[in-house]
């Protein structure tokens, strides 16, 4: 059945979750459908970064680290964001970036497999797994003689062997927005005595995660996607506490020594997961950070998370039909998984010719997405779509879709402008 305008803007009037939009600074004329690359900022954020800065800075000075709180924000942002990843309190800190943070459980649990199993050397990935997530562990394999074997998706359970010491996964492919069985692989991995490592930087506030149940091992996770902690914000950490006590993390700094103002010469690191600390924290991102994370969980009084991945899959279900119904003929593919239990929050598109000339036609008439570059063989050129349900809604796929119906009919893409490459796609 053909959807119309008026459909998708009576799935809005009874949106239970709609209010939720209220929560952000959105620029009027703005169809924002790239917050799993950079989220909206909360309306909360200038307000709080400024008392951070006047207040907190200029006026109370040093004396914040204790009369505001500061040395605890780590952990008590981190405490918020276990709520939404199904961790519990104390077992999550917001520090340092998503990159060093892969960099500090992976060195771990290196250690932990060439303590209990040095026979095995390699580590498993997915051949598209987000490049950084790829070069950590290429550094980490070249630093203690392993071996980074990539493979498809289809090849994973295959590829978990007697020689592999771990399993490096994102839950959800940054390109494809294909989600794993998050539960299904860690507990193959752990029948064969494989370590997980699990990147949520596409998950954490898009999808239901719960790393408890699924007995992961490690994961880390991005704090400017779909938490809205504004860019660069610090990313989080989380790491079974059956491990946690087991191993000193590599960054051995002192806001992970268990007395950081004793000042002693030797490292002592501190119990749990504050050991995955390293240098000083920065604040002024911390308190952007806990204004977006606050955003997400604000749904928790509406059905949390599994209510915003109920309105997601509905949106994306949405932008899927309408791009079959309206831009059929023009060449588009669909990358991202059909299946709800294999589908982040995100839709991805494929094109032969021009995806990314016309994400630029797109983003000129207000409608953010991005593009991610092919490589020239089996991975084709994405126009990348995330459906934030938090200020997302149905009328605004409606319209998105309505434009680039307009972009594909009228050749707008092949404008000279929008085949200018910039530095960010």
């Amino acid at each position: 059945m053909t959807t119309t305008l008026q459909d998708c803007q009576a799935l809005d009037a009874a949106d239970p979750l709609r209010r939720l939009r209220e929560q952000f600074q959105i620029p009027e004329g703005t169809i924002y459908l790239d917050g799993n690359s950079l989220g909206v900022m909360p309306a909360s954020a200038p307000a709080r970064v400024a008392q951070v800065v006047t207040q907190e800075w200029g006026t109370d000075l040093i004396q914040s680290w204790n009369r505001h709180g500061w040395f605890q924000m780590p952990g008590k942002v981190g405490d918020k964001i276990a709520r939404l990843i199904g961790a519990g309190p104390g077992e999550v800190v917001a520090t340092d970036s998503t990159s060093v943070n892969l960099f500090k459980v992976l060195s771990a649990a290196l250690a932990m497999v060439q303590a209990d199993a040095p026979q095995r050397k390699r580590i498993v990935s997915e051949r598209s797994n987000f490049p950084t997530d790829l070069y950590i562990a290429q550094a980490l394999c070249r630093q203690h003689g392993m071996e980074l074997v990539l493979v498809e998706p289809e090849e994973i359970a295959t590829s978990l062997t007697a020689e592999v010491a771990v399993l490096m996964l994102t839950h959800v492919n940054y390109r494809t927005g294909a989600m794993h069985d998050m539960a299904a692989l860690t507990a193959a991995a752990h029948a064969e005595g494989i370590l997980t490592v699990w990147d949520l930087a596409h998950s954490a506030g898009a999808v239901p995660v719960d790393l408890t149940e699924a007995k992961a091992d490690f994961a880390v996770g991005c704090g400017y996607k779909y938490l809205n902690g504004g860019p660069g914000a610090p990313a989080f950490v989380w790491v079974n506490p059956l491990h946690t006590d087991r191993f000193w993390q590599p960054l051995a700094g002192w806001w992970g020594h268990a007395a950081p103002f004793a000042f002693t010469p030797d490292y002592r690191p501190a119990p749990g997961i504050t050991r995955y600390q390293c240098g000083t924290q920065p604040m002024i991102s911390l308190a952007a950070l806990e204004c977006g994370v606050d955003t997400v969980l604000a749904a928790e009084s509406m059905g949390g998370m599994a209510a915003l991945r109920a309105k997601s899959l509905a949106l994306t279900d949405l932008f899927i039909g309408l791009v079959q119904q309206r831009c059929a003929g023009h060449g588009l593919g669909l990358a991202t998984p059909r299946e709800h239990a294999r589908r982040g929050s995100q839709v991805c598109l494929t094109r032969d010719e021009g995806a990314y000339a016309i994400v630029q036609a797109l983003i000129a008439r207000g409608v953010i997405g991005d593009f991610r570059a092919g490589d020239g063989g089996l991975h084709k050129d994405i126009l990348r779509f995330g459906f934030t349900p938090l200020y997302i809604g149905f009328e605004d796929v409606w319209h998105s879709v309505e434009h680039l119906r307009q972009v594909l009919d009228s050749g707008e893409w092949q404008r000279p402008e929008f085949n200018r490459k910039h530095a960010v796609t």
